[in-house]
């Protein structure tokens, strides 16, 4: 159930980019974010939405907080947008709006950072559900402090994580973890939310020991173990690609 109250305190002052080369379905992601968002501003192609972009930051000297994308546009594709937006501003928050016959490009953007996907046609429930999350976590960030910031990551009500120091805190005690325990943290906690591909946790969790071949049961292995030592801590698995940590 959506906290629709918590969601309107989030995203009041927050502003949008939506890019959509379909005016019917433009119009209609227009309307659904209207009902949260204050500012929204809309392209209708990649290199459009490119130009805007600049602009906005032009005029406001920041950036849009979100961007929503199509991947399939005329003069420029979501893809190279995309990859257009993170030379300007790596840090920039992106929800791709994908049809169910565009999975071929998820790997390709997973690869890219982006790991929040809204399928068309838009199911409500999901869409707002979608919206809730990355609001609060933008909302959240924006009012941290400068020390928690740069210091730690909230993964639940139970579990802590210092960035700096690289450790866990469960229930505000240490908690100790194994060499491999702490590489695959490590990893999974650089970019909270985002998908993983196996073979690149693989590569940074076993990274020493290459020479004993690991593979995705040695994966598999390590997590199911984990988990069982940390029963809060919600390591996700994106069957056929890898894996994420989901926070609150």
């Amino acid at each position: 159930m959506i906290d629709y109250i918590s969601l309107e305190k989030y995203a009041k002052e927050m502003s949008i980019l939506l890019v959509e080369d379909e005016r019917e379905i433009s119009e209609k992601m227009k309307n659904l974010l209207s009902e949260v968002f204050s500012r929204i501003d809309v392209a209708f192609d990649g290199k459009e939405a490119l130009e805007e972009y600049c602009n906005y930051f032009k005029l406001n000297n920041e950036y849009p907080d979100l961007v929503f994308t199509d991947i399939q546009m005329p003069n420029m594709n979501g893809i190279e947008l995309i990859k257009n937006i993170y030379k300007i501003n790596p840090k920039q928050n992106i929800i791709v709006l994908s049809a169910y016959n565009e999975s071929e490009y998820l790997m390709e953007l997973v690869n890219l950072g982006i790991y929040r996907f809204i399928l068309k046609p838009v199911d409500y429930d999901n869409f707002f559900e979608v919206v809730f999350k990355i609001s609060k976590e933008i909302y959240l960030e924006k009012n941290k402090t400068i020390e928690e910031k740069e210091i730690f990551i909230k993964l639940n009500n139970d579990l802590l994580w210092n960035k700096e120091l690289k450790q866990l805190y469960f229930n505000d005690e240490l908690f100790k973890l194994t060499k491999k325990e702490f590489r695959l943290l490590d990893l999974l906690l650089k970019i909270p939310e985002k998908i993983f591909v196996n073979e690149e946790i693989i590569t940074y969790v076993w990274h020493e020991e290459f020479d004993k071949s690991p593979d995705i049961s040695n994966l598999k292995n390590l997590i199911s173990r984990l988990r069982s030592k940390i029963s809060s801590l919600k390591i996700e698995n994106i069957y056929g690609f890898g894996y994420k940590i989901t926070i609150l």
